[in-house]
């Protein structure tokens, strides 16, 4: 599928400029700062080099006292406290770390993963009954809870309060509850709203640190599950989101957790870990513990302090992914096989497909898989234990998925979401008209463009501009995520020296292409064997779209282009 090229607007020349030759950088290097909104040479030291000095004070965040000071009474009175959060990546490290905290100070503690497919997403009534029967007067909701308002009521009248820490954006009541920290709620002034859920998580320590006059230094080490939430869960790579993501990957690097060491040494990721080898080496498997069994698996092996308890679970976790990845592939091709056999296919601008046997804890990913394929907004279906179709939705880029979805919620049990991602649940009897109802939506409202992929460019720079100095500059920019993503670039009529097939299958192409004086440039194309012909059919002269990244080889290093796109 051909795919749109948008380049982004270039930042105003004489800014450009004068950044260019005060931080003693290219032309590109300085447009991408002006692209981010870096428009000063003190924005530029301050972007490159970011200090925890920055954060923000804790106590900016709405209800922050309420909740130190309720926990500071469960820590006298030694009052048992639970800690509960999601069964997802931001939601298991989130629990992790205030355990691991509370646990240096109160011995009266527990934590509690909701079970995927019995209780669902978020605080369960049979959580709030387990923490009654276990005697736990407190619960520290993380990740979870801004829309809990019956919940939090079932709690009350179970005797137990409820601290909400949240990020996600709140319904039209705020739960009455102890406190809640979520910096997107109504009158909330805190000046970053986009934390993760363990990012409040981590305020939330950091406050409890200035009350107790704890040293700063001693939530540090805490870090790297901060970061490990930011990579995973998608969260802008910006202004505290940056910088707890910046030195939470040292913090992997030079001393991560137990847990997160033996990750490492299973997968075998090589160092310096990049925040690429969170989002698909280290979230995966901590994700796939509550895809295919119990995110408290999860969280066992991160608050783990015995080396031959978390290989142990670190095993038992990758069996999780590598039965997370067969499921994956079994069910992406029977659903594509499905979408390639319905006739109307090809006429309609979505994709709902339902099969009873489908593992629930996959189909999201399959959704995004099958997007790739098909380009439109997708809805995958299977049966849940109670009967009802239950499943995810995805979108494309720029598509209000939650719109279209909310147009059909007279058929819908239950639905939830946000503009790019929702879960659904119906009766299967309602399937065939939901079906009918979000296809008629979705071709009244969404765009043609919607409907082609797309890549999105920072620069068009000539390839002899692509240097080990260019390298190095476009390395200051990382940690890369949402609002920060690593730079692509665009170069015209380059020629093409080498093209070859690689990798299982021959699916990738390994190239080199000459600069304009000549010397060869390596680039690998991932997943774009079938664009031989291109080259074929432009005598090897094209245009391409890639990033910039270092290739080692027998001990050698030189940059490479990870191509993005080939136009001929």
């Amino acid at each position: 599928m051909e795919k749109r090229w948008l380049l982004k607007e270039r930042g105003d020349t004489r800014v450009v400029t004068t950044l260019a030759t005060e931080m003693a950088v290219p032309a590109a290097v300085a447009s991408l700062m002006a692209q981010r909104g870096i428009t000063t040479k003190s924005q530029a030291e301050e972007f490159f080099n970011p200090t925890l000095g920055s954060l923000h004070d804790p106590f900016l965040m709405k209800d922050m006292n309420r909740a130190v000071d309720r926990i500071s009474t469960a820590i006298s009175r030694n009052e048992k406290i639970l800690v509960y959060g999601d069964y997802d990546v931001d939601g298991t490290t989130s629990v992790a770390m205030l355990y691991s905290f509370l646990r240096e100070r109160h011995s009266s503690l527990d934590y509690y993963i909701p079970d995927r497919y019995h209780e669902g997403y978020g605080l369960s009534l049979k959580g709030i009954d387990y923490a009654a029967e276990g005697n736990s007067r407190l619960i520290i909701a993380l990740d979870c809870g801004i829309k809990a308002v019956d919940k939090v009521k079932y709690a009350r009248s179970k005797g137990i309060d409820i601290i909400i820490c949240d990020h996600h954006l709140p319904g039209d009541g705020i739960p009455d509850a102890t406190a809640v920290l979520d910096p997107k709620q109504p009158g909330c002034g805190y000046p970053y709203k986009e934390l993760s859920g363990c990012g409040v998580g981590f305020k939330l320590m950091q406050a409890i640190c200035k009350v107790q006059n704890i040293p700063f230094e001693r939530i540090i080490p805490y870090l790297d599950m901060v970061a490990v939430s930011i990579g995973s869960d998608i969260v802008p790579m910006t202004g505290e989101n940056r910088v707890l993501a910046y030195y939470g990957l040292r913090q992997l690097n030079e001393s991560p957790r137990l847990g997160f060491q033996k990750i490492i040494e299973k997968a075998k990721i090589r160092k310096p870990l990049a925040i690429e080898d969170v989002v698909f080496r280290i979230g995966p498997r901590i994700n796939a513990a509550g895809r295919m069994e119990s995110g408290s698996r999860a969280v066992d092996l991160l608050v783990s302090q015995n080396p031959q308890e978390a290989l142990t679970i670190c095993d038992a976790i990758d069996i999780n992914n590598d039965d997370r990845r067969k499921k994956d592939s079994e069910i992406t091709s029977e659903a594509r096989r499905m979408v390639s056999e319905d006739s109307r296919s090809g006429n309609t601008r979505t994709t709902v497909l339902f099969h009873q046997g489908w593992h629930k804890g996959v189909i999201g990913i399959v959704a995004s898989r099958l997007i790739e394929t098909y380009y439109r907004p997708t809805v995958i279906l299977t049966e849940s234990k109670d009967g009802f179709a239950t499943g995810s939705a995805r979108s494309v880029p720029g598509y209000d998925l939650y719109q279209a979805i909310e147009s059909c919620s007279d058929l819908l049990e239950s639905f939830g979401g946000h503009m790019f991602a929702a879960g659904l649940t119906l009766k299967q009897e309602n399937l065939q008209q939901f079906r009918e109802r979000f296809e008629k939506f979705v071709s009244e409202t969404i765009r043609d463009e919607h409907l082609v992929p797309s890549v999105n460019v920072d620069e068009e720079i000539p390839l002899e501009e692509v240097t080990m100095e260019l390298y190095r500059n476009l390395e200051k920019f990382q940690p890369f995520g949402p609002e920060n993503t690593a730079p692509v670039f665009v170069s015209r009529r380059v020629k093409t020296l080498s093209c070859q097939p690689v990798g299982t299958n021959g699916m990738h192409l390994k190239l080199t292409f000459a600069r304009q004086n000549g010397e060869p440039v390596g680039a690998i194309a991932f997943g774009q064997a079938d664009m031989i012909e291109t080259f074929r059919e432009s005598g090897g002269v094209v245009d391409i779209a890639y990033s910039v990244e270092l290739n080692e080889f027998r001990g050698k290093t030189s940059v490479q282009l990870n191509i993005k796109d080939i136009k001929g």
